[in-house]
């Protein structure tokens, strides 16, 4: 099956928040990117609500609900006892725990398995009780992978932002290519899946899903978003869709 698309509304919600408006409609883009076709749609809303508000997360639960109940929400934030009442409160289909400080303008690292894998295990057994699907978020390292297998995560989502960084240097984006392409085989024998998230775009997904066709889904917001200004969402819906390989 290709790589299914989750579209991450949190630039839109940025968007909305710097007036007091309520325009960009977020629920009408999440709307409007389901109907193109994404497969759902993520949210990382931060202990600031400077992008996504909690008010924001049963509308885009009754969105999925009511009108595409075949797409998934995907909640991602660092496991505080706020955010996974907000899991609970709003139960998406798959948790993505991610090792952010508050003040983070966006993540940027993944987890350092060895050395918070007791402080993961006994929340990833919260939430896989609640029936969540847990993803962590990875760097490019395949020796971690053992320990994040043992939290009892069903996935990793590979931080893939050093990937889209070397967007002008074929030779490094190939080198970090391969890392990240390691490090998702190294999952894959550890029976967990793989999602990967951070500055893709249409030109370098092919590439990643060709190192590593069994990836499960990609998030992506701050590209997607910015190909939306100039395509419309349905239409960046559509291109993204493609180079996922559907």
């Amino acid at each position: 099956m290709p790589t299914k698309l989750s579209v991450n509304l949190n630039a839109i919600a940025m968007l909305r928040n710097r007036r007091d408006l309520p325009w960009p409609d977020m629920i009408g883009i999440g709307r409007i990117a389901l109907a193109s076709g994404a497969h759902g749609l993520t949210v990382h809303p931060r202990p600031d609500q400077r992008h996504t508000r909690y008010s924001d997360l049963p509308a885009i639960r009754a969105l999925i609900d009511d009108e595409f109940p075949q797409a998934e929400f995907n909640m991602e934030g660092y496991p505080a006892e706020e955010f996974l009442r907000l899991v609970e409160q709003n139960q998406p289909e798959q948790v993505t725990l991610v090792p952010d400080d508050p003040a983070q303008a966006t993540s940027d690292h993944g987890w350092n398995f060895r050395e918070k894998t007791a402080f993961l295990t006994p929340i990833v057994a919260r939430l896989k009780k609640g029936g969540f699907r847990v993803s962590l978020f990875s760097d490019s390292d395949p020796e971690g992978i053992a320990a994040a297998r043992d939290t009892g995560a069903d996935r990793i989502e590979l931080y893939t932002g050093p990937y889209g960084g070397f967007h002008s240097d074929s030779e490094k984006a190939a080198n970090e290519l391969e890392r990240l392409g390691k490090t998702a085989d190294a999952a894959f024998a550890a029976g967990m899946q793989v999602n990967a998230g951070h500055d893709l775009v249409v030109a370098n997904l092919p590439p990643l899903i060709k190192r590593v066709p069994a990836l499960a889904e990609v998030s992506i917001g701050h590209g997607l978003t910015a190909d939306a200004l100039e395509h419309g969402m349905a239409g960046t819906v559509k291109r993204y869709l493609a180079a996922c390989g559907w």
